[in-house]
């Protein structure tokens, strides 16, 4: 690795858009570990280790360091890899580097994602405070409470807590001197980027308070909180910020969604979503990224020819739910009930007359409803 370069990790193709993630303190990159190679499926990440972090160079970062210090090496490892704009998303003192660099450099940020993060982390003295205990004392104590900090009670992650108790205590009091001095609260207003504020809602580090302050001070800024999620959500709760991070920025979840509010209706995307849980967030998200950003999308077969494939297929498996809901959807893509008729007696010939009984019944119902709703 390039000694004047902060260390790093590149995954996802290399022509695909760029995307830089940004650690928090005492972590290392592989806070992003399960997060990061499902953002590489559209995105080129570019992970980045805290000089002395991770095992990384401590030589880059000293005594009185600032977060525009930090952020300068984030350009400079961008240049080095050819990336002149980019997307970023940040956790904690990682997140205060995004925010800085979206107000000093925003030619050269496209997007941005602040997590767990402020835009003023308390008082400076205590950030002094700990400097100097971490400069006479070492790590030991500090990286023994971590789980308290960054984790709801009974949730670990032991690589990066061992990734706190490895750090050099010179760096980490550097960047403690950093978030000392870290004051962006007049400047939030000026951040032009699409910005996305993600709080856990159980951080005692950066409360919720905190990224709503961010999100109602960045124009047009959103803001998710996360049900269960301390200081370090992307360890603790991956699949709900990879679903708020893929809808973001974009790419085929974020198209996906649109394209099924315009093929299920609005009622029944707001549904599923107001029932998604941690449990679930995974399979939706794969759901409006894959089916709805990719099958849907693709302009070989017109949202009409699709219906009609859809239709076949429900009928012939049997689904009687889904097929009631696409018989819907079938309307919303302009088929008439005399061609989803047409369509059914169809699946009489290729899928049997039982299964085609059974779909008249549920087409029939529905349509039914739907005069009775028109006409009501």
């Amino acid at each position: 690795m390039n000694g004047t370069l902060l260390d790093h990790r590149v995954e996802g193709p290399a022509s695909a858009p760029p995307l830089l993630l940004g650690p928090s303190l005492g972590t290392s990159y592989a806070l992003w570990d399960a997060v990061a190679p499902e953002l590489a499926v559209t995105h080129r990440t570019v992970r980045w280790n805290l000089p002395g972090h991770g095992g990384a160079d401590p030589g880059l970062i000293g005594p009185g360091a600032t977060v525009g210090d930090l952020a300068d090496l984030v350009l400079a490892l961008a240049d080095a890899l050819g990336v002149e704009r980019f997307a970023y998303a940040g956790v904690s003192l990682g997140g205060a580097v995004g925010l800085h660099l979206a107000v000093h450099h925003p030619h050269r940020v496209s997007s941005l994602a602040v997590l767990c993060s402020s835009a003023r982390f308390g008082g400076a003295e205590r950030w002094r405070e700990r400097a100097a205990t971490v400069r006479r004392e070492g790590l030991a104590e500090l990286a023994a409470n971590a789980d308290a900090r960054w984790f709801t009670p009974g949730f670990t992650v032991p690589r990066l807590v061992r990734d706190h108790r490895d750090a050099d205590p010179g760096a980490y009091a550097a960047c403690c001197d950093a978030l000392a001095a870290f004051d962006l609260r007049e400047r939030l207003a000026e951040i032009s980027v699409p910005t996305l504020a993600v709080a856990g809602r159980d951080d005692p580090a950066t409360p919720p308070a905190h990224l709503r302050e961010i999100a109602d001070a960045v124009p047009g800024a959103s803001l998710v909180e996360i049900p269960g999620a301390s200081h370090l959500a992307p360890a603790q709760c991956p699949e709900a910020v990879l679903t708020a991070l893929r809808a973001h920025f974009g790419g085929h979840a974020g198209r996906g969604t649109a394209v099924r509010r315009e093929v299920l209706g609005d009622a029944h995307v707001a549904r599923a979503q107001a029932g998604q849980t941690p449990f679930t967030a995974r399979f939706q998200d794969f759901i409006s990224r894959y089916a709805w950003g990719e099958i849907w999308t693709d302009p070989t077969l017109s949202r009409r020819e699709r219906s009609m494939v859809t239709l076949t297929a429900l009928v012939a498996r049997g689904h009687h739910d889904e097929l009631a809901l696409h018989v819907r959807a079938a309307r919303r893509n302009g088929l008439t009930p005399e061609e989803i008729g047409a369509v059914l007696l169809q699946t009489a010939v290729y899928c049997g007359v039982p299964a085609a009984n059974a779909a008249f019944a549920v087409a029939q119902r529905v349509l039914a409803e739907e005069d009775a709703s028109e006409g009501g």
